[in-house]
């Protein structure tokens, strides 16, 4: 049956923040299935910080995004017509085919997902107990080995990697969990919702730097790095002898037309024999058993709190992310599309 799908599309590389301009929206139209394929009905697309980076043709850990081509990553769904008995019609699958509300294509390239909890959406799978869930698990864990008793600070908090580090910090037996955030609703958050010890407005006066020392005045143990620049720097100047860092992302400077500063105290790596690991999280799928045994035993004890702000339709998917750029999001950043 021949079906057609709505799909966004990398129109320019954009130089500084991106807008409208740069994306476009086409349609796909669907012939019947081929020998192996699934047609899959998108229920969640996943905007995330990441695909600014693959929006500039430049070397990094993942190819580019391509010009006058659907744009990927993750989403959820259900498969609505199928040729293969792995995947039968009604199967909740993830896949990284993206920003579309339809997609046709080899099974290969979708993931069989168990039912979510009752009461919980599918979305989940793109947030806590999944890709989201992971990063900041292994960011944590493996990259930054946090152990009981370390005091913890998470730059970017109140994002989706952010929300999900600072809970799983405080569960794994931190001592002091410090966040930041863009706003004071955000900072309430962190402390009322999420578990964090304390948490700060980078946006505010004085500086991250002194900000960070007043929330921790003994020095951290552990970085879990989402921004970079001048909160790398506060890291930095916070650390106790020892401490490690996982550097995850760099927002803020995703959008910068100009050469971002380096922190003006990297000799404190020499003196106070500090560990920076850059990662990503492809790099450590082998954790993935683990991590979803552990989590789904947190979440369905409920000890792990999911938020996520939702945006409705493929058509508003560009305006999802670039509010996520902006800021405009809690938690985790997702495109519902409607059934």
């Amino acid at each position: 049956m021949t079906q057609t799908s709505t799909q966004i599309q990398l129109a320019n590389r954009p130089t500084g923040w991106p807008t409208d301009a740069d994306f476009r929206t086409v349609t796909v139209e669907y012939g019947d299935l081929a020998p192996g394929q699934v047609r899959v009905a998108n229920e969640f697309v996943s905007v995330d910080p990441y695909m600014r980076g693959r929006m500039i043709d430049t070397r990094s850990y993942i190819p580019p995004f391509v010009l006058d081509e659907t744009m990927t990553g993750g989403a959820v769904g259900r498969v609505v017509e199928s040729t293969t008995d792995d995947l039968p019609v009604g199967t909740l699958v993830s896949h990284q085919y993206g920003w579309r509300d339809l997609v046709q294509e080899d099974a290969k390239g979708f993931r069989a997902l168990p039912e979510p909890p009752e009461g919980v959406s599918s979305s989940v799978y793109l947030g806590m107990l999944g890709m989201t869930g992971l990063t900041a698990y292994v960011g944590l864990l493996t990259i930054a080995q946090m152990r009981p008793g370390d005091t913890v600070f998470i730059s970017g908090a109140a994002g989706a990697v952010g929300t999900a580090a600072g809970q799983i910090a405080r569960l794994k037996g931190a001592e002091r969990v410090i966040g930041s955030a863009g706003s004071a609703e955000k900072v309430a958050l962190l402390t009322e919702r999420y578990g964090y010890d304390a948490a700060f407005n980078y946006k505010d006066e004085p500086s991250v730097r002194k900000q960070l020392r007043e929330a921790a005045p003994d020095g951290i143990d552990v970085y879990f790095d989402n921004v970079g620049g001048d909160h790398l720097e506060a890291a930095l100047d916070s650390f106790s002898d020892g401490g490690r860092a996982a550097l995850c992302g760099a927002i803020a400077q995703y959008n910068s037309t100009t050469r971002t500063p380096g922190p003006s105290n990297m000799a404190n790596i020499i003196t106070r024999g500090l560990t920076l690991t850059g990662f990503t999280v492809g790099h450590h799928f082998d954790q993935l058993p683990e991590f979803t045994a552990t989590m789904g035993q947190w979440f369905a004890a409920g000890e792990v709190v999911h938020d996520e702000t939702v945006v409705d339709g493929i058509d508003n998917a560009v305006d999802a992310f670039l509010g996520l750029m902006q800021g405009q999001n809690t938690g985790k950043m997702v495109v519902r599309i409607p059934s």
